[in-house]
C-alpha cells in the first residue's frame, strides 16, 4: 500500500513577537539621543579640564619667566609674587605630601595632595634642577562647580532626550502610517476585491515599491483565480454532460429490457440486490450483477465524485458551506457501495473483507465528501493487499481501515500526502491520497496513518468529528 499517507498533522510555527515599527523608531532614536548626550557631556568635561589646566600652566610659565629674568638681571632669585608659589632647588624640599611621588615619578607634573590640595610642578627654563611648585587648588575653576555642571548636563540631556523622543514618535507615526494603511487594505481581502491601481496613492519610496509589488501580485493571483473558475466551470459542464448521457442511455436500455423481458429483469435485479446485501463483507457475489446495472451505479458514483471534487476545487470552505451541506448519513450503506464499486480490485486475490458491527451508525457530515474518502481508502486497501484481510470499523467517531498489505514505503512516508508522490509498487498517479488529505483538511477531519511496520500492513484512522 505504497501510496498511502503518513500522519496528516502539521505543527504550527511559533509566531514571532509583534514589534511596532513606530515604537522601534522611537526607542532607537531615544537611545541614540541618550548616547549622544552622554558623549557630549563627557567631551564637555574633558574640554573644561583641559582649558583649566592650560590656563594654570600658562600662569605658571609666566611666573617661571619672571624668576629666570630676575635671576639673570640681579644674580639673585626674586621672591615669589604669589603666596601659593615656592622655588625649590631639590625635590627633597617639596611639600611632604608630594615629595616621594615627585621622586618616584620624575616626569609627572601634577600631584594631588590631602584636603583637596592640588600641585603643579614645572622646571625653570635652562635650569634643570630648579623647580617651581604651585599649590593651585585656589585657581581651579571646574572642581568647585563640578556638581552643578553635572546637574546641568543631566537636565539638559533629559530635555533633549524628551524632545528627541517626541520628534521620533511623530516621525515614526508618519513613517508607519502608509504601512498600516497598506496592511489594512490587503488584510483579509480577497484578491479580486482589492481596489485597482491602489499603489498610486502611496509615496514614491520603499512603501510605494512594496505597494506596487503587492498590487502586481494581487493582479496575478486574481487572473489565476479567474482561470481556475473558468476551468472549473468548463470541467463541470464537460464531465456532467457525458455522465448525463450515460445515465439516460442506461435508463432507456433498462426500460426497453423491462418491456421485452419483464420477468427475467425483475428476478435478476432482485437476485443481485439480495446477493449484494448478503455479502457486503465478502465481495465474491458482485460478479453476478448485470453489466448495465454496474454501468448505472458507476455513472451515479462518478457524478457524486465530480460534484464533490468540484466543490473542493472551488474552495467552498466558509462556515456556511461547511455546515449547510452536512446531514445525518448512514455509514454502512456507503461502505457497502464502496466495496462493491471496487470489488474488481480483489479479483484473483485471497482477501477477505470484514465490516465490524460498529459501522451500523450515522455520521453528521457531507455525504459526497465521505463517499470520496471511502472510495479512495478502500480502493487503496484493495489494490495493494494481495492476501489476508481488510477490516473496517467505526469506534468513538473514528473510522478505522486496516489491511495486511506491504505497508508504507519508508522513502515516502513523510511526503506521501503530497500530490504525485507514490511508492515503487504503485500503479496509480499518486493523487488519490493527496485528495484524501485535502478533503480531511477541508472538513476538519483528523487523518492518521500507521504503516511503518510492513509485517502488520497499514492502519488508517480518520476522526470524522472535528473536536477542538
Amino acid at each position: 500500500m505504497n501510496s498511502q499517507p503518513s500522519v496528516n498533522e502539521s505543527s504550527s510555527n511559533k509566531r514571532k513577537r509583534y514589534h511596532r515599527l513606530s515604537s522601534q523608531i522611537v526607542w532607537r532614536f531615544c537611545l541614540f539621543t541618550v548616547f549622544l548626550s552622554a558623549t557630549y557631556g563627557m567631551i564637555s568635561f574633558i574640554l573644561m579640564y583641559t582649558l583649566e589646566d592650560s590656563f594654570i600652566e600658562k600662569g605658571l610659565q609666566q611666573e617661571a619667566r619672571y624668576f629666570v629674568s630676575g635671576y639673570e638681571n640681579t644674580g639673585q632669585w626674586p621672591a615669589p609674587r604669589r603666596s601659593n608659589l615656592s622655588l625649590h632647588f631639590t625635590k627633597k624640599t617639596f611639600p611632604d605630601e608630594i615629595q616621594q611621588k615627585a621622586i618616584d615619578e620624575p616626569a609627572r607634573k601634577e600631584f594631588y595632595g590631602e584636603e583637596g590640595r592640588h600641585y603643579h610642578v614645572i622646571l625653570l627654563e635652562n635650569y634643570e634642577d630648579i623647580f617651581l611648585v604651585a599649590e593651585v587648588s585656589g585657581d581651579l575653576l571646574v572642581r568647585p562647580i563640578r556638581g552643578g555642571v553635572i546637574q546641568f548636563l543631566a537636565i539638559s540631556g533629559l530635555i533633549v532626550t524628551v524632545i528627541a523622543c517626541l520628534i521620533a514618535w511623530l516621525v515614526g507615526r508618519k513613517t508607519a502610517k502608509p504601512l498600516r494603511q497598506l496592511a489594512d487594505l490587503v488584510d483579509g481581502v480577497a484578491p479580486e476585491h482589492v481596489p485597482e491601481r491602489f499603489a498610486q496613492q502611496y509615496p514614491n519610496n520603499e512603501v510605494g515599491i512594496l505597494a506596487t509589488t503587492l498590487e502586481q501580485a494581487f493582479v496575478r493571483i486574481s487572473k489565476a483565480i479567474e482561470r481556475e473558475r473558468c476551468f472549473t466551470r468548463d470541467v463541470s459542464h464537460e464531465l456532467r454532460t457525458p455522465l448525463a448521457v450515460i445515465k439516460n442511455a442506461v435508463e432507456v436500455y433498462k426500460a426497453k429490457q423491462v418491456k421485452e423481458n419483464p420477468d427475467n429483469v425483475s428476478s435478476a435485479s432482485s437476485d443481485n440486490s439480495a446477493s449484494a446485501a448478503r455479502n457486503a463483507s465478502s465481495v465474491s457475489s458482485v460478479d453476478g450483477m448485470l453489466p448495465i446495472e454496474r454501468i448505472a451505479e458507476a455513472a451515479e458514483t462518478m457524478e457524486k465524485t465530480v460534484t464533490t471534487l468540484l466543490m473542493l476545487a472551488r474552495e467552498e470552505h466558509t462556515e456556511a458551506h461547511k455546515t449547510g451541506a452536512k446531514s445525518s448519513v448512514s455509514l454502512m450503506p456507503l461502505i457497502e457501495q464502496s466495496i462493491i464499486a471496487h470489488s474488481t480490485l480483489l479479483d484473483g486475490k485471497a482477501v477477505d473483507v470484514h465490516i465490524d458491527d460498529s459501522c451500523f451508525q450515522s455520521v453528521v457530515c457531507h455525504e459526497g465528501m465521505l463517499k470520496v474518502l471511502l472510495d479512495n481508502l478502500l480502493s487503496n486497501a484493495f489494490q495493494y493487499t494481495t492476501e489476508g484481510e481488510v477490516n473496517i470499523a467505526f469506534e468513538d467517531d473514528v473510522l478505522i481501515i486496516t489491511d495486511t498489505g506491504p505497508g508504507i514505503d519508508p522513502d515516502i512516508s513523510d511526503e506521501v500526502t503530497k500530490p504525485a508522490v507514490k511508492g515503487n509498487q504503485s500503479t496509480g498517479f499518486g493523487f488519490g491520497l493527496a485528495i484524501v488529505s485535502r478533503l480531511c483538511e477541508h472538513q476538519g477531519w483528523q487523518l492518521k496513518v500507521d504503516g511503518s511496520d510492513a509485517s502488520k500492513g497499514t492502519k488508517i484512522s480518520v476522526r470524522l468529528i472535528n473536536k477542538t
